[in-house]
């Protein structure tokens, strides 16, 4: 079985993904060109994730949708298991928000400029001007009202577990005074292993839990603290029991 899945998605799923991304990022270059960049700079890359997901017939389960606010903006934090983490919460948090991710990404073909004309923000840790600069474009996202997604580790984990979160997102919640939302995914390393199988797609069932918000306690060091620390208990609270615990990530 495991080969005729290799040979669905060398034969099917890989071409099919390909014209896929290039119809997402015409979509999303042209229409946010042409205005209205909050709707083009989500809705096709939703639905690109979630045609990613569903052409290699991986099972998703959603819980915790309840937890939610309408027209509430969040800071979103989860930790970061592998590639798939991108595809499950575009396409299936349900929620308009910006990314903020690391430089690299935009020389990735295809997705780096649909993320450039979508407004996602560019981390850029070259120095204090160009970290200052990353921040100031995820605060004014904030106060237009979206929401952001931050990876609070910054790299992928090795292993499955959860390295150390790091203070930024939390500081810009403090900053705005906005609820931190953690989020679990448990799937996606067994689906896309970082030192595994580079070229090929395990099956596994992906999973993302959305936990109870966290509203702020106040402005300033207290709050930061005790979001980040209720983020980091409430994501690894959630987490498959074969990746639970604290496993250092040496890309941090």
């Amino acid at each position: 079985m495991k080969y005729i899945y290799r040979i669905y998605q060398l034969l099917f799923a890989i071409p099919v993904y390909l014209v896929l991304s290039i119809i997402t990022t015409l979509s999303t270059v042209i229409g946010c060109a042409l205005g209205n960049g909050h709707f083009w700079g989500y809705y096709p890359g939703k639905y690109w994730s979630r045609a990613a997901i569903y052409l290699l017939f991986l099972p998703v389960k959603v819980e915790g949708r309840e937890h939610l606010k309408k027209n509430q903006s969040y800071v979103f934090v989860a930790n970061h298991q592998g590639a798939f983490d991108i595809f499950l919460i575009y396409g299936f948090l349900n929620r308009n928000f910006k990314w903020m991710m690391k430089k690299g990404i935009r020389k990735i073909p295809l997705v780096g400029i649909a993320c450039e004309y979508a407004h996602h923000i560019f981390v850029d840790k070259s120095g204090p001007s160009k970290i200052r600069k990353s921040y100031e474009d995820a605060r004014e996202t904030l106060k237009e009202g979206m929401s952001l997604v931050v990876f609070p580790e910054g790299a992928r984990s090795f292993t499955g577990h959860m390295g150390v979160f790091r203070r930024g997102a939390f500081m810009l919640a403090d900053e705005l005074q906005l609820p931190v939302c953690p989020l679990t995914i448990n799937g996606s390393f067994d689906v896309k292993p970082r030192m595994k199988d580079l070229y090929w797609i395990f099956w596994h069932p992906l999973t993302l839990t959305i936990h109870e918000p966290i509203a702020p306690i106040g402005k300033g060091p207290e709050n930061i603290k005790n979001q980040m620390d209720k983020s980091y208990e409430a994501v690894m609270s959630a987490i498959e029991p074969k990746y639970q615990g604290f496993v250092e990530n040496p890309d941090q």
